[in-house]
């Protein structure tokens, strides 16, 4: 007689990678003929953004630029000056399951950046990158929730229902920004663009059908200095909506939105100073995860022939928290010399870790903080601290955490007794699984020619109870049905009272 497996089909994705990437790049440059030679070099950030990223046979390659600007106090001349230096960026991992077909989502940030000068000519610049990478393999998930056969087999099945969270879309969209931006009217007007930065946040995202929609600001932080030589900084808020396609998932479902620069060009329109061109080339990379209810069948067998049921091993994993924790830092920086005045305030966050005790996840993570002031005496400072920041949070034993460290919105600094206070928000984004083991029945061999054996065993037969012990245990063990026990003794539905003298009534 055959038997024939009745199984459920789920399209979805498989974590291949899940790590971050350390890459540390240095170039040496020659100051431009239309600069003037450096004196003394003051500050030196980078802003990256992501230009190629590829998934191939057990490797992926990802691609950018840290593009730095070196600012510096000319020789013979008054005023910041600035050096724009582009440092191409290649990082690299192998894993055996890695394929042309995966999905890599990749952000790569700023971990730290600095310039020395080996001549009035000559920059060495360094930068300190890391690059959080996730690989998805698509796969189709098979479950076995059932077995088609005639009632004359006396086929018993067992089934259960699993909650899985998977994977379901692995998306991504391009999209830009331009736009003309003016000063306001109390700002004074700009004789240089000295640095650029670019804050992206995502504050809304929603599923409507097979629509993900999206909505965020991009902050862009300007530091330029004016005719006098003073330097200023200006912020403008940039508002972005974007719509990107998703298929096969529910509208509750989770979702891990990033969105990253692959592109920043800010340049100064027009001769009067107070209208800046800006461009903005970015990536929103959107990882979806929905809950399912998936049944399985966990054993079978019959009353009538001897069977054979092959298993395997299944694991699932519940979503217990994929939320965010808000750290503010504060603390006092030491400087050699009074400060008169912040000029300018960035962190950036270098390695993210974890640590447990028993119920309790420590996350933390390494964050500089670089203030640009200006002393009593009038010269231009830098001061740079490294400072750790952790949160605690409750997860249960066994659950596996990956988590994201950001520092968005303002940054304040402001001179104090002794040096410069400086305020700053940390957001810790962590995601929860538990992990939950099981099995299920994956092929059935039925052999028609070999009845069970039944000889010897007594019409009726008088069995206690034991903890724990289920109903189809003790059916499957003296080939009966649950059926036919529950009649025999009158029980009530799912109770099954430990201790208590059941009757086994013989299968016929």
């Amino acid at each position: 007689m055959e038997l024939e497996c009745k199984t459920t089909h789920l399209n979805c994705y498989d974590t291949v990678l899940d790590t971050t990437l350390y890459q540390e790049e240095t170039l040496e440059s020659i100051v431009p003929d239309a600069c003037p030679d450096i004196l003394r070099i003051v500050d030196t950030e980078a802003v990256v953004c992501l230009k190629s990223k590829e998934a191939q046979e057990g490797r992926i390659e990802v691609a950018g630029t840290a593009r730095c600007a070196v600012l510096y106090v000319p020789d013979g001349a008054e005023g910041l000056r600035r050096m724009t230096i582009s440092i191409p960026f290649t990082c690299s991992a192998e894993h055996a399951g890695l394929g042309s077909s995966c999905r890599l989502m990749a952000v790569p940030r700023v971990q730290a950046a600095d310039a020395r000068s080996l001549n009035p000519r000559k920059v060495l610049t360094r930068v300190s990158l890391a690059v959080e990478v996730q690989v998805f393999a698509p796969r189709t998930a098979s479950f076995c929730d059932g077995v088609e056969c005639e009632s004359a087999a006396g086929i018993q099945q067992l089934g259960e229902t699993q909650s899985a969270c998977l994977v379901i879309a692995v998306e991504e969209k391009p999209f830009t920004f331009s736009d003309d931006l003016n000063l306001s009217g109390s700002k004074p007007a700009m004789e240089e663009l000295l640095k650029s930065r670019v804050d992206l946040r995502c504050s809304e995202s929603k599923i409507i059908g097979n629509k993900l929609i999206f909505k965020g600001e991009a902050e862009l932080q300007l530091l330029y200095r004016e005719p006098s030589g003073a330097i200023c900084p200006a912020s403008f808020e940039l508002p972005f909506s974007q719509i990107m396609e998703v298929s096969g998932v529910e509208e509750d479902a989770d979702c891990t939105l990033q969105v990253l620069l692959t592109g920043c060009d800010c340049s100064l329109d027009g001769g009067e100073g107070h209208t800046v061109a800006v461009s903005l080339a970015m990536l929103a990379q959107a990882v979806v995860r929905e809950e399912r209810q998936i049944a399985l069948l966990s054993d079978v067998y019959s009353t009538v022939y001897e069977l054979n049921a092959e298993r395997r091993p299944y694991t699932f994993y519940r979503l217990i928290e994929h939320t965010e924790r808000r750290v503010m830092v504060r603390e006092i920086l030491e400087t050699v010399t009074p400060a008169r005045e912040v000029c300018d305030v960035y962190v950036t966050v270098g390695a993210v870790s974890q640590s447990r005790e028993g119920s309790q996840v420590n996350l933390s993570a390494e964050t500089t903080v670089n203030v640009v002031y200006r002393g009593e005496d009038g010269s231009l400072c830098t001061v740079a601290r490294t400072l750790p920041c952790s949160c605690s949070v409750e997860l249960a034993e066994g659950a596996s955490c990956t988590c994201r460290c950001t520092c968005p919105g303002e940054r304040f600094a402001t001179p104090a007794g002794g040096g410069i206070e400086v305020r700053y928000p940390l957001d810790f984004r962590y995601l929860a699984l538990m992990p939950h083991n099981t099995t299920g029945v994956s092929d059935i061999r039925l052999d028609e020619s070999a009845l069970r054996n039944t000889a010897g065993q007594p019409s009726i037969v008088l069995r206690m109870v034991g903890e724990g012990e289920r109903l189809w245990d003790i059916a499957k063990a003296y080939g009966t049905t649950m059926d036919d026990i529950v009649q025999a003794n009158a029980l009530g539905e799912d109770v099954l009272p430990i201790g208590q003298l059941l009757l086994i009534p013989k299968k016929r």
